[in-house]
């Protein structure tokens, strides 16, 4: 964290454009003493993730020591959430408990207009995966325009 400090400082970088992720499947053996340095981070101004939520070992317990700014949904539940009820059922769970403690969501892996749909009803507007753009080295992506509807309304 220090020399991220320092270099953001130095290249007047401001430290709430940066997020540092957790990733959820890593067994966390020190649950309280991660959540500690996560809080720091945060005291520094940076934004915090865990990553790949809901495919691990800490999950739940996780959230509980720490509120994160991000949850990145893994995408084991990303994938066809429009049709599995369980999936649904857990997601909604999810979604009402970080709307309760201000956590935004993202949604990973989303590959089909029907999981987009989904998050979209749902609320959820941060989505990554196949459907936007496949991941590309040195260079820039540009978005897939026509994979975003017009705004739904509940």
């Amino acid at each position: 964290m220090k020399t991220t400090l320092e270099a953001a400082r130095a290249h007047n970088f401001p430290t709430d454009h940066i997020i540092f992720e957790v990733t959820e499947g890593e067994r966390v053996e020190d649950g309280p003493w991660l959540a500690t340095i996560l809080r720091e981070y945060k005291r520094y101004g940076f934004l915090t993730a865990i990553d790949d939520f809901g495919a691990g070992y800490a999950g739940l317990t996780l959230l509980a020591d720490f509120t994160p700014d991000f949850i990145k949904l893994d995408m084991a539940l990303v994938r066809e959430v429009n049709v599995s009820k369980s999936r649904q059922a857990i997601t909604r769970g999810l979604l009402r408990i970080c709307q309760e403690l201000n956590i935004q969501i993202i949604a990973e892996g989303v590959e089909t207009p029907a999981e987009r749909d989904f998050f979209l009803y749902e609320g959820v507007t941060l989505m990554q995966g196949y459907l936007f753009a496949k991941p590309v080295f040195r260079e820039i992506s540009s978005a897939v325009t026509t994979s975003w509807p017009a705004p739904l309304h509940r």
